[in-house]
């Protein structure tokens, strides 16, 4: 990474291989309102209602824990090991 790209970004990320973000298919079929894709400010939810499937982003993932308050059905955990995002000032 140059030193003005270090200058201008906000947020990278480190993605893992897998997802830490685990939504119950069961009860995402059965949910009405899909809050998790209207509250996650990544947009890292997104339900395609012709196939009747979430699609879960989660490479870019914010770690804000508003979709695990939103819905009592994702089971979130922290990403592995040093993996996701990383913010400038941390």
């Amino acid at each position: 990474m140059s030193d003005l790209d270090k200058k201008l970004y906000k947020n990278t990320f480190k993605t893992s291989q897998t997802s830490h973000l685990h939504p119950d298919d069961e009860q995402c079929l059965q949910c009405l309102e899909k809050v998790c894709t209207i509250i996650c400010p990544a947009k890292v939810y997104n339900y395609n209602e012709s196939e009747k499937k979430l699609t879960v982003s989660y490479e870019k993932c914010l770690e804000c824990g508003a979709c695990r308050i939103a819905c009592k059905y994702i089971k979130w955990n922290y990403p592995e090991g040093g993996k996701g995002v990383v913010y400038k000032n941390s």
